[in-house]
């Protein structure tokens, strides 16, 4: 979640802050376990939310944006971030490797199907788990959507998003010698991962400094400092996913895979001046996926607390859910 004053505005829109029933440890094999929990009723409509990053980890208020007597909430956390260990590992760590761990949890708590629920990386990770699983998805609701494309990185790590951030990318890029600033993924990865964890936690605060700062429309450019521990995750964690184009086979597979999902209804609530992931991919996304509703949210950026973009995403999950149990 972003830190902004404005944050606080979003709150009067969520659902009162609810404690899991369930919380636990699943080993999900290849040394790797992931924190998982259950919350809202039991018996209820179940849906599992996708945090953001790679590496963001859930939180509490993910918990606030469903209505806990109608939905059974299960969040967790990704490989290698939050309370899943190993912290910060890339070993046997993939986007395939995450949708086992999706398929694990849902067999593990005898789920059917289930709504899914991302945003930025979430809504990257929920698209492809739909195609993969499309028979266990009975609804998708994304939120600043990404697609893992060579374009949105080179938005982000170019120089497009620098244009409009000017200060702000002069930071983020000072820390990269000269003759490696063509490629910051490539020049950021070999620090994050040299082996020296002053070297990584810096590099990853650094990193995550310039996603931190451009996440709400109200940002001024600046970003309070992250706790080392988290910055190095959650950066070592995207910069190893983007490194490898998300592992999928092709740059584009998710717009080629639409016809797997075209059936599923689903809605988007995207901000007009995400930052982050440009409304391109959202509009585009709704093009080619019949089933979907678009919402265009007007001053709006990324973060997943922007007001605008928390009061329609619990309108959405209301709506829903009542029309489901009519």
């Amino acid at each position: 979640m972003d830190k902004y004053p404005d944050q606080k505005r979003a709150v009067q829109y969520l659902h009162p802050p609810i404690e899991p029933f369930d919380q636990r440890m699943l080993d999900v094999g290849q040394g790797h376990k992931i924190y998982m929990e259950q919350c809202g009723n039991p018996k209820g409509i179940p849906v599992v939310v996708f945090h953001g990053g790679p590496g963001g980890g859930c939180s509490p208020a993910m918990r606030r944006y469903f209505d806990p007597k109608i939905y059974r909430v299960i969040l967790f956390d990704q490989r290698g971030c939050g309370r899943s260990r190993p912290h910060a590992s890339i070993d046997h760590n993939t986007t395939w490797h995450l949708v086992a761990d999706i398929e694990k949890i849902r067999e593990t708590l005898n789920i059917s199907d289930w709504m899914v629920f991302g945003g930025s990386w979430g809504a990257t990770l929920a698209l492809i788990y739909a195609q993969a699983h499309p028979e266990r998805v009975s609804y998708i609701i994304l939120r600043g959507v990404f697609l893992m494309t060579q374009s949105e990185l080179d938005w982000f790590y170019g120089g497009g998003a620098g244009k409009f951030w000017p200060e702000t990318w002069a930071r983020f890029v000072s820390v990269i010698p000269d003759n490696e600033r063509g490629d910051l993924i490539a020049a950021y990865n070999k620090r994050l991962f040299s082996g020296d964890l002053a070297t990584e936690t810096r590099y990853g605060k650094a990193w995550s400094a310039w996603e931190n700062a451009l996440a709400s429309i109200h940002s001024n450019g600046s970003t309070g400092d992250s706790h080392g521990h988290y910055a190095r995750a959650f950066a070592r964690l995207e910069n190893h996913y983007f490194s490898h184009a998300g592992f999928l086979e092709f740059d584009g597979q998710i717009f080629a895979n639409m016809g797997r999902i075209s059936h599923i209804p689903g809605v988007i609530v995207q901000g007009r001046y995400d930052m982050i992931c440009p409304p391109t991919s959202a509009w585009r996304i709704s093009e080619l996926w019949p089933a979907s509703e678009l919402t265009m949210v007007r001053n709006a950026g990324h973060a997943l607390s922007e007001p605008g973009i928390s009061a329609e995403l619990v309108r959405v999950m209301n709506d829903i859910g009542h029309e489901a149990l009519k």
